[in-house]
């Protein structure tokens, strides 16, 4: 055997890990996978106990659906989900629609004030919520709409499309000129070009903003609680809070909420995400 052959026979294969390599990073894998998944198995199995070993490790020792029938039979949850699910709906439906016209006409169009306008935008995402609160507060007040789903979603517009215009503008600015410009010959009008031709090639950016949109008025707590009162009109985030007070916690029915409460952001998650592959594929097949 010549001494090249020696040579390439004991060189290791670049890219190749060794075995103790591999075993170091499945184990971290395994034991990431185990951190993210463990408190969510817990609130799940916690949701199935009885009361009296709510705060037990004793998972399937005794399997019960009384938290979750309790829950929808003896507590507002059904109103609550349902304000949530308006809330967030009209969030959602709001924020895409003005984030992508915004972020369109930022990408595409010169006028007077944009530069403005765009630092507008991210300077509202500079403040936290304890500073914002009341501000809004007194805002909603005045115009009468405390205590009602059309002034939260106002709110949540205020935090979900400064972001999510942001993004938007970043993802037009991708999409080449010449479409508009061909939309133009044919005769379409800007808002035409913009909904016939550039919106069907913006599903990543879209699906995103739509999933931004949700999960901020979905899992939004502060506002919630401050703005309304009421069991009727309360949503999840201020309807989860009556499970708990200066006695003690009632576990199991707060448990099944939260499971429940994890489905549809879920759902939106998948539907998300399924729409951002599909998008990106098509893109590229296309370009």
């Amino acid at each position: 055997m010549t001494t090249a052959q020696t040579t390439a026979t004991h060189t290791p294969i670049r890219g190749r890990r060794s075995p103790l390599a591999s075993v170091g990073l499945h184990l971290t894998l395994i034991v990431a996978s185990v951190i993210a998944v463990f408190p969510v198995l817990w609130v799940l199995l916690t949701s199935l106990k009885p009361a009296t070993y709510a705060t037990t490790t004793d998972f399937v020792k005794e399997t019960t659906l009384a938290n979750y029938t309790d829950l929808l039979e003896n507590t507002q949850f059904l109103a609550w989900f349902g304000n949530s699910l308006l809330v967030a709906g009209l969030t959602t439906i709001l924020g895409v629609f003005i984030a992508s016209t915004t972020g369109y006409a930022v990408s595409r169009f010169r006028f007077p004030g944009k530069r403005g306008l765009m630092w507008t935008l991210l300077i509202t995402q500079m403040f936290p919520v304890a500073v914002l609160i009341v501000p809004i507060y007194n805002i909603m007040s005045s115009l009468g709409l405390l205590n009602k789903s059309a002034g939260l979603v106002i709110t949540y517009l205020t935090i979900a499309v400064p972001f999510c215009a942001w993004m938007m503008k970043g993802f037009f600015d991708t999409i080449p000129r010449e479409i508009d410009e061909s939309g133009y010959v044919d005769g379409l009008n800007p808002f035409g070009t913009f909904w016939r031709l550039i919106l069907p090639l913006a599903k990543p950016g879209i699906a995103v903003t739509a999933f931004y949109s949700f999960i901020t008025a979905w899992g939004e707590v502060a506002y919630a609680s401050a703005f309304m009162v009421g069991d009727e009109n309360l949503t999840l985030a201020g309807g989860l809070q009556k499970f708990v007070n200066q006695y003690g916690a009632q576990w199991g029915p707060m448990s099944a909420a939260s499971v429940l409460i994890a489905i549809p952001a879920a759902l939106v998650f998948l539907f998300a995400q399924r729409h951002l592959v599909t998008g990106m594929s098509a893109g590229a097949v296309k370009g």
